[in-house]
């Protein structure tokens, strides 16, 4: 089974670069399938790492920053893979209606629930 962990932090106003790096030289105790490190507006940095392991396993998550350097507590989040281990979505879509439209409307125009 595939469990992704996500890691999220926001910087102290114009900090943003500094807590990208410091989230980047972080080492794991161990070594994931894969680890993407993003970031957002207003100095939040994402870093989402892939294991190989059930979905209540023991695995190396990434630490809090310095209080000096994160705006508030880390989020965390503990996903499982339910597409039989494929990276992306079927050739029918998504299941997750916001994927790829976020809060846009569709390509066809505005609300539609009319019709």
């Amino acid at each position: 089974m595939t469990v992704a962990l996500m890691w999220e932090a926001r910087a102290v106003p114009g900090r943003g670069e500094e807590l990208l790096a410091w989230a980047r030289a972080q080492p794991l105790a161990g070594a994931p399938v894969r680890r993407e490190t993003l970031r957002a507006p207003q100095d939040r940095v994402l870093v989402i790492t892939w294991w190989e392991a059930p979905y209540d396993a023991e695995l190396p998550e990434l630490p809090e920053p310095a209080e000096d350097l994160a705006a508030r507590a880390v989020h965390r989040w503990r996903f499982e893979s339910v597409d039989g281990g494929g990276d992306r979505p079927s050739a029918g879509g998504s299941d997750c209606p916001s994927v790829g439209g976020g809060d846009r409307p569709s390509a066809g125009g505005g609300d539609r629930s009319g019709e």
